[in-house]
């Protein structure tokens, strides 16, 4: 080999060369989990200082890993580690510390600004949650990708699909030596319980929302000496891991009732009626765009558990504008990011077995025909149970469970908050069904308010006084919280605009795309090629619009004739990103002094390097950032193929042209290939 002949190319092959490295590695390093301490023992906990951002800044907390066993039914179980942070009481003399428990189930616990608003006199305490925060990470790639590739993530095909994921999934974790009967509610109270123990505490409260609140129950019935107040926001009593359509329409016809009092009355004389009808008349297409009906219905749900505008567009207000708009192309958008938050909204695993343990009342559901024939039908539920033979079928029951299905009494003093128009949590379930077993329960039910976020979004001050008051004294202060009427016109970006915007983004970038692809051509066959300055700037800058632009004709596709596949796979991304980002470096390199034999290298090269790069982008990233990262790897990819054309020590075209070349392929020194004469006896 010889050296190259400037530092340049050396440079251009180290950077991109050291991109393609960097994707490699990202495509292959192992998933980065916590590990258990060298000689730790279940119950052990290491702590240091550190910092937690909140929603008030950064503040001093403790961080550290607490040791507990996988199972605790096997004493032969594997320890795993779980993530533990203190934030600090501002006090000086504290009082009992608030353990803090988020919903779900499969979401982290971890997450928590708003931990400042009741540090003035409580240490607040996260534990992370076994299968999510720790060592063991029960991810089912297996489920999110049937959902992502399926016409509508809870349609009649998907189901059974969906359930052969759980059961592949399940399998797999087994295979790998997790234990999942060891992922249950119960088990997650004994990690609290642990925590509390190792921390020193002899009292804590718990502050619980949404799914979190069925832990704080299990905790309140196995350790009540050990709790000193327990507040539950949107409560989830037992046997309501499922949305019941009846409820559901129970809901609607109370946001009709409100919005008969409101400006919204102008625009139907019966919300929950126009919605039904909307509703069951979800059309297949807009225009050359397929409409996922089931997509509609589930983040329709989402939706409208929320009405604050902090969680716009995807709240309440939102929702029923587009239903009440009967716009087509606002159901077409909200097809289009059910597929794009719902799959990867959970880590499914650990949902399976945390939810579980409504397994069998989920079973009754539908044995019971599911579905009446309301607004929005089984989808929600549907989606995540994966339909009546589907989840609870095939996933591992914990022996944990049998025991806490039911409901049972409690003397801890317990504070039950309850949004007005919560249609995950309704408020009259937690009425019913949880207040009349608490000796010393009460409960707060907010008007014109729906489920947790809407709950830490409106007034945080008189949140904060609620909570911390009746921490402190056992009283709830609701006397800052006044009504909050839901606004039926904030709606600051509608379904309608966000359909528009994902139209003309997408149109916009596929145009750019090709329309820049066309200039480069152009300049390079008018100039007789791109300069060598210019080809280097070309092949750099042009690579972000010509992937995006490739990418995007994908992304129109599948929108259009392909909706079985996920606008973030490889199967969309590569194949139009590795063309136009190879095709677009080709033609910024070509040139007129170089040989036709160097020049299809090059295309070959550019081409093949791209998709290559474009591949290992895919996997080196997920989600809406592998576009990012395959676009990147397409351009690394194609420079380099096209660098190692250009400079590789003996030029193709050299090669060819040598005596000994010729001789051996019997060319003409022009290069024209003549038959050679046969030197055997009696030839003629």
């Amino acid at each position: 080999m010889t050296l190259l002949k400037s530092w340049r190319p050396l440079l251009a092959f180290v950077v991109t060369g050291g991109l393609l490295a960097s994707l490699c590695y990202l495509a292959l390093r192992p998933e980065h989990l916590l590990s258990v301490p060298e000689g730790a023992a279940a119950g052990s906990l290491t702590m240091r200082p550190c910092d937690y951002d909140t929603e008030a800044g950064t503040v001093a907390a403790d961080c550290g890993t607490l040791a507990v066993p996988e199972n605790r039914r096997d004493a032969k179980s594997e320890l795993i580690a779980l993530p533990v942070t203190r934030v600090r009481a501002t006090s000086a003399d504290p009082a009992e510390p608030i353990f803090r428990l988020g919903g779900g189930p499969g979401r982290t616990n971890m997450d928590f600004p708003q931990a400042s608003r009741l540090t003035g006199q409580h240490d607040v305490v996260l534990v992370g949650y076994r299968g999510i925060d720790g060592s063991r990470r029960l991810d089912c790639p297996e489920v999110t990708a049937v959902m992502q590739s399926a016409d509508g993530i809870a349609g009649s095909k998907t189901l059974p699909a969906t359930t052969k994921a759980f059961e592949l999934c399940a399998a797999r974790l087994t295979d790998d030596g997790i234990d999942l009967t060891g992922y249950s509610a119960l088990q997650r109270v004994e990690d609290l319980e642990a925590a509390r123990t190792a921390l020193g505490y002899s009292q804590i409260n718990l502050l619980s929302s949404s799914a979190g609140t069925r832990t704080a129950m299990i905790y309140s019935w196995r350790h009540p000496q050990v709790l000193h107040r327990s507040a539950m926001v949107s409560v989830n009593p037992p046997g309501h891991f499922f949305w019941d359509p009846r409820i559901t329409d129970a809901q609607f016809a109370q946001y009709a009732r409100l919005c008969d009092d409101d400006a919204c009355a102008a625009r139907t004389s019966d919300l929950a009626e126009a919605i039904r009808k909307t509703a069951g008349e979800i059309p297949e297409r807009w225009g050359p765009f397929r409409i996922k009906d089931t997509n509609v219905r589930v983040l329709s749900q989402y939706a409208m558990h929320h009405n604050g505008p902090a969680s716009a567009p995807n709240n309440a207000p939102t929702v029923i504008d587009a239903y009440l708009s009967r716009d087509t192309g606002a159901l077409w958008a909200m097809s289009v990011l059910g597929d794009l938050t719902l799959p990867n909204s959970i880590v499914w695993g650990e949902f399976a077995s945390f939810a579980m343990i409504d397994g069998p009342a989920a079973q009754r559901y539908y044995d019971n025909g599911g579905d009446p024939g309301s607004t929005l039908g089984n989808a929600s539920t549907d989606f995540l149970w994966a339909g009546e033979s589907g989840l609870s079928t095939v996933w591992p029951d914990s022996p944990d469970n049998a025991k806490y299905r039911e409901m049972r009494t409690s003397d801890v003093e317990t504070l039950l908050v309850s949004g007005e128009v919560d249609f995950s949590t309704p408020a009259q379930l937690a009425t019913d069904e949880l207040l009349p077993a608490l000796s010393r329960g009460q409960q707060v039910i907010l008007p014109g308010l729906g489920h947790t976020a809407d709950f830490w979004e409106h007034r945080p001050e008189a949140g904060k006084r609620l909570l911390t008051t009746f921490f402190d004294t056992g009283k709830a202060d609701r006397s800052q919280l006044d009504r909050r009427p839901v606004d039926f016109e904030a709606v600051p970006l509608s379904m309608s605009t966000v359909a528009k915007l994902l139209i003309g983004v997408t149109l916009g970038g596929a145009t750019l795309g090709l329309a820049l692809l066309a200039v480069i051509a152009r300049w390079s066959r008018r100039r007789g090629g791109i300069g060598p300055r210019a080809s280097v700037w070309v092949r750099t800058v042009a690579v972000v619009p010509l992937g995006l632009g490739g990418w995007l004709l994908g992304v129109l596709l599948i929108w259009t004739v392909g909706p079985d596949d996920f606008v973030a796979s490889a199967s969309v991304i590569v194949p139009g990103t590795g063309l136009m980002v190879g095709l677009g470096a080709y033609l910024a390199w070509t040139r007129e002094g170089r040989s036709s034999q160097i020049r299809r290298a090059g295309l070959v090269a550019a081409v093949c390097g791209a998709f290559l790069g474009a591949w290992i982008g895919c996997y080196a990233l997920s989600g809406l950032l592998a576009p990012a990262a395959a676009i990147v790897g397409a351009g690394a990819a194609a420079n380099l193929g096209l660098l190692c054309v250009e400079h590789f020590p003996r030029r193709p075209d050299r090669i060819w042209r040598t005596p000994a070349m010729r001789k051996r392929l019997s060319l003409t020194p022009s290069g024209i290939l003549r038959r050679p004469r046969s030197t055997a006896q009696g030839a003629p």
